[in-house]
């Protein structure tokens, strides 16, 4: 059967991993949409990037964890492919972190992902298909020095996609968690480099992943062939988490 091409909705897509899935997305022949905060340049940059490929595309300003953005931002479209790149993190052990580091981090990656879901999900069950994909973290799942907020962030998008996945399954929407280990982005750009040399270490292919690798990860699951995969976690890792 043909697969369907769809509207599709990245938050957070104006670089790093959602860049590449806007990209990925965009060559598969989907309709896309991405949201970013504050990157009107690199936004621009992606969409000229992806002229030759056809696609309709659009870049609009919209923070996810808003709720009266939300709302403006699904009052123009109907997505029925939700991915949610949109993510921060403020490192640190728990006794230096403030109030606001947990507020932000939890709102952006967890709470934002929930509003998009909440938005989409009277389209997705209306249209009678719909696929939801949310990226978490390794650390979501194993922890890690520091980062209390972030993972505590990631882990709740287990939780929330389990939930939805049996919301929306009858209805023929999938929903699925990816979790990258670390991977080459802006946002790990500025990691000390003992600490990345250490993650290459934990991997079993020793190399780093690339945005690419999870962009592709996203194209499956966001396929016809990924009709049955719903309500589970899928590590992009390289090995590094076992």
């Amino acid at each position: 059967m043909e697969e369907p091409m769809s509207l599709a909705l990245v938050t957070g897509g104006a670089g790093g991993i959602g860049a590449a899935v806007v990209k990925r997305l965009a060559e598969a022949g989907h309709e896309v949409v991405f949201t970013h905060v504050g990157q009107t340049k690199e936004a621009a940059e992606l969409v000229a990037d992806l002229q030759h490929v056809g696609a309709t595309l659009r870049a609009v300003e919209s923070d996810a964890n808003c709720e009266r953005a939300t709302k403006d931002l699904f009052a123009s479209i109907s997505p029925t492919i939700l991915v949610h790149c949109a993510g921060v993190k403020e490192d640190g052990p728990i006794w230096r972190q403030e109030v606001e580091a947990c507020d932000k981090v939890v709102g952006v990656n967890l709470r934002g992902a929930w509003l998009q879901a909440r938005a989409a999900a009277p389209i997705m069950r209306a249209a009678g298909w719909g696929r939801i994909v949310l990226i978490g973290s390794i650390n979501g799942t194993r922890g890690k020095f520091g980062q209390t907020t972030y993972a505590a962030s990631k882990a709740g998008l287990k939780g929330l996609a389990a939930s939805l996945a049996r919301e929306l399954g009858p209805k023929g929407t999938t929903v699925n968690v990816i979790e990258p280990g670390w991977i080459e982005t802006p946002m790990t750009a500025d990691i000390p480099e003992q600490f990345r040399n250490a993650a290459i270490a934990e991997t079993v292919n020793g190399r780093l992943g690339h945005p690419e690798d999870i962009a592709h990860t996203v194209a499956y699951l966001v396929s016809e062939g990924a009709g049955h995969v719903t309500g589970n976690v899928l590590r992009v890792d390289g090995g590094q988490g076992i």
